[in-house]
């Protein structure tokens, strides 16, 4: 029987973008605002692509109304964006400063006018850099600096915004940030990497009751992990065992505690060399565990890994930039090897299947337990035509595909409520400077000036009509 040419989603489907503070707002001297770990690290010499920052990115604090007119004009119905920490609290401690929360009121009063639902990230990677003075993650009392925070935005915007994310993917928080250094503050300590793991999922837990304090009921309360699909190369019992310790070291790290309420026996026994432990103290799980309203899921591409042979690791493929520092402690003896497949211009290999088998792998560890795609996309060398328009087609089918694989996992059982695009428009994509492009809208960085591609106008349809057109449909 031939596939049908359009497939609708459910009612209600929520089709929106997401983005992330750092990268889009600029104005990071403004209205209060003090460094962040990202401003530090960019401003750092060789930590990013031409030593590019965050400073201006997209000048979205300027422009937040324009950029909401645009999400409107393409039909989204729901936007993903992070609050600044130090925009709110500079020094991670004390009072709000109200001009910082000012601009998040004004930008989800924006979006609730123009019918687009908010969901709000607390914490996008952007630690007050006076927290990481004073030990930063890997020190429990950012933690409890966490939660504080999270009461103060939860007081301030609980009365518009409904759906909330207390963490954007604490992995690369904890493991690009502490352990291999590639990402704000640039740390390369295992064992501080571990620690830092812990107190972000004791922050999560603490925001969780912070936020129930503050908000009315009615609110939804999420985190967004970057879930690993981990492939062994063969079913030879050494990849197997290899494949285990970084799905651990991925997935089981988090939602161990987060959903189970335990970290994996098999975690604690890899780790054993790099850490002990004792910094989980009586009574963290159970406040990790605190019961989530929905789970946020990233996805970009699967892992492909094998064991070394001969004791030699070789080189890593593992999608998380180039350092002499691995971000995968206590594995150092694993390979991973680059997937066989068209490749985005991150090097990231295109597989939509991997985004199935997370979709139904977290129906099973949390059967009920609604889930959103809080963030998949591509970066491509996109470029305008001589007569100003961009065109994407690489981006339409990368959509198309996984969006498809969305679709397929509902069909088949899985809660699947929302995707978010990563991203709304081009921004500064962290360590890569401006050099890779994500968004849905052409940024040309020289005035600033905004254009749709032609995959927002498709993805766009998408939205407005709730169903998947054929990937070629023109728009």
């Amino acid at each position: 029987m031939p596939e049908p040419t359009t497939v609708a989603f459910p009612p209600g489907f929520l089709f929106g973008a997401a983005t992330s503070a750092y990268q889009i707002e600029g104005a990071v001297r403004e209205d209060g605002r003090t460094p962040s770990i990202w401003d530090t690290f960019s401003h750092t010499p060789d930590r990013t692509a031409g030593g590019e920052t965050g400073d201006i990115a997209v000048d979205h604090y300027h422009r937040y109304r324009d950029d909401v007119a645009l999400m409107a004009e393409l039909g989204l119905n729901a936007y993903r964006f992070s609050v600044s920490w130090p925009r709110v609290q500079p020094t991670g401690r004390g009072p709000a400063v109200q001009r910082g929360l000012d601009f998040y009121r004004r930008l989800v009063d924006e979006l609730l006018a123009r019918g687009i639902a908010p969901a709000l990230t607390l914490y996008h990677w952007d630690l007050p850099q006076e927290l990481e003075d004073a030990g930063g993650w890997p020190e429990r009392d950012t933690a409890f600096r966490f939660a504080e925070y999270a009461q103060l935005v939860g007081e301030a915007l609980g009365d518009r915004v409904e759906q909330w994310i207390t963490l954007n993917e604490p992995w690369c928080s904890a493991f690009l940030g502490y352990a291999s250094g590639v990402h704000a503050p640039g740390r390369t300590d295992p064992a501080a990497s571990l620690r830092a793991a812990h107190h972000l999922n004791l922050g999560h837990g603490l925001a969780v009751s912070a936020l129930r304090a503050a908000m009315p009921a009615r609110n939804r309360i999420a985190i967004s992990l970057n879930s690993s699909v981990v492939r062994p190369l063969s079913q030879d019992p050494a990849d197997l065992a290899a494949a285990r310790r970084i799905d651990d070291l991925a997935n089981g790290v988090f939602h161990g505690p987060l959903l189970h309420g335990e970290y994996p026996s098999s975690l604690l026994e890899a780790t054993r060399s790099v850490t002990d432990w004792s910094y989980v103290l009586d009574g963290d799980l159970r406040t990790i565990n605190a019961p989530l309203d929905a789970l946020g899921l990233n996805y970009y591409t699967p892992a492909l890994v094998s064991a070394a042979s001969d004791g030699v690791a070789g080189p890593r493929a593992d999608g998380h930039g180039s350092s002499d520092h691995s971000p995968w402690p206590g594995a150092d003896d694993v390979v991973f090897h680059q997937t066989p497949g068209d490749r985005t211009e991150m090097g990231w290999t295109i597989d939509p299947t991997g985004l199935y088998d997370l979709l139904m792998r977290y129906t099973r560890e949390a059967p009920g337990l609604p889930l959103h795609i809080t963030e998949n996309g591509a970066a491509y060398d996109d470029k305008p035509d001589p007569d100003g328009r961009v065109h994407d087609p690489e981006r339409i089918a990368y959509l198309h595909a996984h969006l498809s694989e969305v679709r397929h996992a509902i069909a088949d059982g899985a809660e699947v409520r929302g995707y978010y695009l990563w991203s709304l428009m081009d921004n500064f994509e962290w360590a890569y400077g401006y050099g890779k492009r994500f968004g849905a809208v052409y940024v040309d960085y020289a005035t600033l000036e905004r254009t749709p591609k032609s995959s927002a106008r498709w993805y766009g349809k998408v939205a407005r009509t709730g169903a998947l057109p054929p990937v070629d449909a023109r728009v």
